[in-house]
Formats: structure tokens, C-alpha cells, sequence
């Protein structure tokens, strides 16, 4: 099925009009609410000269023929509007980092070309700082949040804005081919747009599948799924990252999106409170960064949890101690779903766990158009090959980077007459036909000719009892290229020494694996989507070296 995402939500409307939409505090908008404002800020847009420019066919791979609205936001049902508008005109969303400083919003929002931007009014100061900078950017749309911080000059208030704009149906023709653009979190690297077909982005990641794999057939199919809509999401990481895909996937299939109370940081209780409240039946985090205050909050006291079904997992490493302990602490039945996947390939594959049985990570059962491609990329492996190789997605991927012909080029190349997305994690196919991802081959750690994925090494020290939080990156080293270097945050109150906690990683990892050097931190610093910041890592190892 080939469709536009901002028709899609105009269906399920129809048949969902009254039903919940979007909740946060006291807020609660129906589906005829969010659709009556996203047609307010589609007709704004359009009102001031935005829109498409050029039709995707002909257009290189690289580039946009579409106007782009960057989202500078919180969670918050502003978030979701803001795409839903932008798609409903015929422009292109672009997700940014509220945690960038201003020379960072500066590159983000020039390499985009940004013609309008949506911010949280708390944002005001940074964005008056860099605005002269910005010449592409026209439309300031601020929204109050209980700042006082005053409106910009030229800027418009976004509720104003939407009050005085049409909820009329828009007079536009979209198309499935109109753009949906992520910009990856530059985690050990600059940040790029990868550009998808909202067409495809919808099945790849936003719920365009069914329990078999398969595809709907027509917007029909999805509308009558729609009807029975009837669960209630609660999506805890930040929108800015990916955690938007769940909140779709809700949103397209006639389902009820919560927002936490408390958005600006992570707050356990907020979570509890807000499942306890709202009935939530989903409950979406971002591996252990988010795993152990729910579970530390979760141990203090008594919450009725009774109404999850599925706790999901995305985007960072949820460790095997840490769905344990969940599953203790999740009312019978629930299960735990585990997927797998990136930017630049959407859900690739998931591994799910329930109660009574053992727990793992890093293995996980494969989507439709997940494989492993060889080390020279010249073919399939499979449960024969006994070697490592790339994990790979096929089928519906992304159309390339904004503005990079070169990495579009090396990213998503074709093999034979199949075309690949390869972000560059590692993977090998197991005998059970399950792949095991073994983390982004970017910050893989070559020791004496030894490969050590990082990931696999923060895994093992999350398991010492004394360790709360560590990243794993290479650092120089005269005899072996690099070591094995970590950063450790210890549980309040707990001690550990380097020597003790390389030895608990010999006891289940190769001797070259476990840390030669370990610095004690505060606190570990993580990107709002739970990620690690492995730049940070290194020049906090980089400063502890030069002070020895």
C-alpha cells in the first residue's frame, strides 16, 4: 500500500472523531480536535507561501523539493501537531535536539534550510542568539510554555496562530513520495537527514505492518483497524528522537497517546503517576538509562501497573538483568518487546520476553528485509556462515542523506540487482536463524588486532552491583593501537576498584575484552533518547589521561 501519512490520519479520524487523540495533563484532544488543528497550522504555512517546490520524481536521492519546519520542542501534543501540519502542507518536519547549544542549532537548522521553526517559548533566548544567522528561516511559531519568556519579534504565538488560521480541508494533493525526514543524534558524529518516503517510513517503522509481516492492503484496511482502536501509549523518550514512531503508530491505527506529566527531564514517578492515572496499556523507554529509575522507583513503593501489556524497547541497549527485574515488577501476562533498528532502516527486528523464561539481549528474531550482508558486501549470510558481517535492511529504506551524495552512496548501496540500507552496526546469523547485533562499528575498539564492541563490555559492567551506569570507547594505546577504556558511574553509597570490576568481565568476556583503564565518574552523560554520548567518553578519558 502506497499512502501519505497525513491521509492516513485524515481516515482514521473519520471513524475515530471522538475518540482521545492526544492526552497530556489536563489537556485531552479528540481525534476531531488534532485533525481541526493540524489543518490550522497546514493552512498557516500555506498562508505564508510554504510549501512543495518540486515532485519527488526526477529529484536525486539526496536532495528535497519540499519547504522544511524544524520542531525545537519538548514532548508535548505540539510535537505531534507540528508533524501532522507540516505533512498535511506538503512540507517536510525536522526533528531537533533541544539539548544542542546554539552553535550546534546553528548547523543543524543551515544544513536543513529551515523555513519555519515551532519552539517551546523556554527556547526564546537561544533562538533570538542564532536567528541572524539563519537567512532561510521566515516563520517563527512560539509556544508558551509557563516560561514568561516574552515573544520574539516577528514571531507569532502558536496558539494565536491556530485561532486565526482555517481548520477548512486543504486544497493540496499529497503524495505517498512526500518527504519524512529524521536527523540522525550524532552520536559519533555530525548529525545527517535521512530522508524517507513517508510511504515507506509508515511501514517501516510507524505501524504499516501487520502481525504477519504483511502490508494493509488499501487505506480501507487501516481505517477498519482503526475502528477497534481502543489502547493507550505512553511514549517516555523524547520525540525529538525516534520515540515520534511509536506515537504514530498509535495515532495511525486510532489509539490514545499519553504524554508524561514532567517532559523536560526524566522522571520515574511522573512515569508511575501517569500510567497509574491514565490506564496506559504501552509503555515505550530507551534501554537501562530509562530502565533503572523506573525499576528503583518501581521498588519504593506500590504502583498499580495492572493495565501494561507491553513494555517496548528501542534505541539503546536494554540489558538482560534489567527486563529481569521488570518482569518481576510487571503486573503477570505483561511482556517485554525488544527491537532493534535505526535511522536509517526503521524496526528491523525484535526479541520479546515474558515472565518464567530466561532473559537475554542482543539476539533478535528478524523483520521482513532484515539480513546480515558479508564483510565485503557481496552476499546474503545465512545459519551456515560462521562469520561476522553487516546488519542490513532491504525493501522499504531510506531514499539517502540531505545534501550527501557521497554517504547516500556508501550507506545504501546495491548489491547485484537488490538496493541495501548498511548503517554499520556488526551482526552475525545464528544457527536458530535469530541475528546477534553486536553494536555500530564506529565505536568498535581494535586492541592487538582484536575487535571489542563497546557495548558488549557496558554490559558487563552494568552487571556488577556496585556499577550504575558506564560507556566503553578505545583509547590509545602504545603497543596495541587501543585499550579498553570505561567510565563508571558506582550505585550511591557503593565502592569498586578497577581491578574488581575487570575481573567480573573476565568471568564472562575474552581477558583482552575487560577495561585496562577505568575512571570513575558523577554521573555517565547520555544523549534525552538514552544513548551514549561516546564524544563526551572520550574527552573525559582523554583529560584523565593527560592529569596521570
Amino acid at each position: 500500500m502506497e499512502a501519505n501519512l497525513a491521509d492516513l490520519f485524515e481516515a482514521v479520524a473519520d471513524v475515530a472523531a471522538e475518540r482521545e487523540c492526544l492526552v497530556w495533563r489536563d489537556r485531552r484532544l479528540s481525534y476531531a480536535d488534532v485533525r481541526g488543528r493540524m489543518r490550522r497550522l497546514a493552512n498557516h504555512f500555506l498562508g505564508h507561501g510554504l510549501g512543495l517546490h518540486r515532485e519527488r520524481a526526477g529529484l536525486p536521492a539526496w536532495e528535497s523539493g519540499q519547504d522544511h519546519v524544524a520542531l525545537l520542542l519538548y514532548n508535548g501534543p505540539e510535537y505531534l501537531e507540528g508533524m501532522l501540519g507540516a505533512f498535511a502542507a506538503r512540507l517536510a518536519p525536522v526533528n531537533v535536539n533541544y539539548r544542542y547549544t546554539g552553535a550546534e542549532l546553528t548547523s543543524l537548522l543551515l544544513d536543513c534550510r529551515a523555513r519555519a521553526l515551532i519552539y517551546h517559548g523556554s527556547f526564546a533566548p537561544v533562538v533570538a542568539e542564532i536567528r541572524p544567522h539563519l537567512p532561510d528561516l521566515e516563520i517563527l511559531l512560539q509556544v508558551d510554555d509557563d516560561s514568561g519568556t516574552p515573544l520574539l519579534d516577528g514571531a507569532h504565538d502558536y496558539e494565536e496562530a491556530l485561532r486565526q488560521s482555517s481548520d477548512d480541508e486543504l486544497a493540496v494533493q499529497r503524495s505517498p513520495d512526500d518527504l519524512y525526514i529524521l536527523y540522525t543524534g550524532g552520536t559519533t558524529g555530525k548529525p545527517k537527514g535521512v530522508l524517507w518516503r513517508q510511504a515507506d517510513i509508515y511501514v517501516a517503522a510507524m505501524g504499516g505492518r501487520l502481525r504477519d509481516g504483511q502490508e494493509p492492503a488499501s487505506i480501507e484496511a487501516v481505517v477498519e483497524r482503526a475502528r477497534k482502536g481502543a489502547l493507550r501509549y505512553l511514549p517516555t523518550a523524547p520525540f525529538m528522537h525516534a520515540a515520534h514512531w511509536t506515537a504514530f503508530d498509535a495515532l495511525l491505527a486510532g489509539h490514545t497517546v499519553v504524554v508524561q506529566d514532567e517532559t523536560r527531564r526524566l522522571d520515574a514517578e511522573s512515569i508511575l503517576r501517569t500510567i497509574e492515572r491514565e490506564r496506559i496499556n504501552l509503555l515505550l523507554i530507551i534501554g537501562d538509562a530509562f530502565a533503572r529509575p523506573l525499576i528503583e522507583a518501581m521498588s519504593r513503593r506500590a504502583w498499580d501497573l495492572s493495565s501494561i501489556k507491553v513494555l517496548g524497547n528501542g534505541g539503546a541497549v536494554l540489558g538482560a538483568h534489567s527486563k529481569e527485574e521488570l518482569l518481576r515488577l510487571l503486573p503477570p501476562g505483561a511482556r517485554i518487546s525488544d527491537t532493534v533498528g535505526s535511522s536509517e532502516t526503521g524496526r528491523q527486528a525484535q526479541h520479546e520476553s515474558r515472565a518464567g523464561a530466561a532473559a537475554t539481549t542482543g539476539t533478535f528474531r528478524p523483520g521482513p528485509g532484515a539480513c546480515v550482508l558479508s564483510e565485503d558486501l557481496t552476499r546474503q549470510l545465512d545459519a551456515t556462515h560462521d562469520e561476522l558481517g553487516w546488519f542490513a535492511q532491504t525493501g522499504r529504506v531510506p531514499l539517502g542523506y540531505l545534501g550527501d551524495p557521497d554517504k547516500t552512496a556508501r550507506t545504501f548501496p546495491v548489491v547485484g540487482a537488490t538496493r541495501y540500507s548498511i548503517p554499520g552496526d556488526r551482526a552475525r546469523v545464528r544457527a536458530d536463524g535469530s541475528i546477534e547485533v553486536l553494536g555500530r562499528d564506529s565505536t568498535t575498539i581494535n586492541t592487538g588486532g582484536e575487535k571489542v564492541f563497546a557495548e558488549e563490555v557496558e554490559q558487563a559492567l552494568k552487571r556488577h552491583p556496585a556499577v550504575a551506569d558506564a560507556v566503553v570507547c578505545g583509547r590509545p594505546h602504545p603497543r596495541f593501537g587501543q585499550e579498553v577504556a570505561a567510565l563508571v558511574q558506582l550505585r550511591p553509597g557503593a565502592t569498586a576498584t578497577r581491578e574488581e570490576l575487570a575481573a567480573s568481565c573476565r568471568n564472562e568476556l575474552a581477558g583482552y575484552k575487560a577495561p585496562r583503564t577505568v575512571v570513575f565518574v558523577a554521573e555517565v552523560q547520555r544523549s534525552p533518547n538514552g544513548k551514549a554520548d561516546y564524544a563526551w567518553a572520550k574527552a573525559r578519558l582523554a583529560e584523565a589521561a593527560a592529569r596521570t
